[in-house]
C-alpha cells in the first residue's frame, strides 16, 4: 500500500495562490491515476483533480478548470496541485489519493487505495 503525505496548505486571501504537494512512498501504482479530493465541514468529500502517473492525462472538475492545475514529478514521486485565484468556497481539507480509477466521467478511489492525512486550505475574503 502506498503512503501519501500532503503539504502546502495554509491561510491565504481570496485571489492568491497555493501549491499543494502529495509525496508518495512505498508501493507505487504506476498504472493508475493519483489525485486530489477536498472536504469542507458538513459536506461530502468531492473530487478535485487527478493525473495519470505517466502524466499524459489529466482530469478536472469543470468548475476548477482554468484555476487549478495538476502535475507530477516522477523523480520525487510527487503530485502537485497548483491552485490559483483561490476563492473562499475553496476552503476545505484537501486529501491526496492513489490509485484512482478514471474515465471521461471522473475519477473514483479504489478499495485498495490510500488517503493522505489531508492539508487544510483556508481562503479568506
Amino acid at each position: 500500500q502506498v503512503q501519501l503525505v500532503e503539504s502546502g496548505g495554509g491561510l491565504v486571501q481570496a485571489g492568491e495562490s497555493l501549491r499543494l504537494s502529495c509525496a508518495a512512498s512505498g508501493r507505487t501504482f504506476s498504472s493508475y491515476a493519483m489525485g486530489w479530493f477536498r472536504q469542507a465541514p458538513g459536506k461530502e468529500r468531492e473530487f478535485v483533480a487527478a493525473i495519470s502517473w505517466s502524466g499524459s492525462s489529466t482530469y478536472y472538475v469543470n468548475s476548477m478548470k482554468g484555476r487549478f492545475t495538476i502535475s507530477r514529478d516522477n523523480a520525487k514521486n510527487t503530485v502537485y496541485l497548483q491552485m490559483n485565484s483561490l476563492k473562499p468556497e475553496d476552503t476545505a481539507v484537501y486529501y491526496c489519493n492513489a490509485p484512482l480509477l478514471c474515465s471521461d466521467y471522473g475519477c473514483s478511489p479504489t478499495d485498495f487505495g490510500s488517503w493522505g492525512q489531508g492539508t487544510q486550505v483556508t481562503v479568506s475574503s
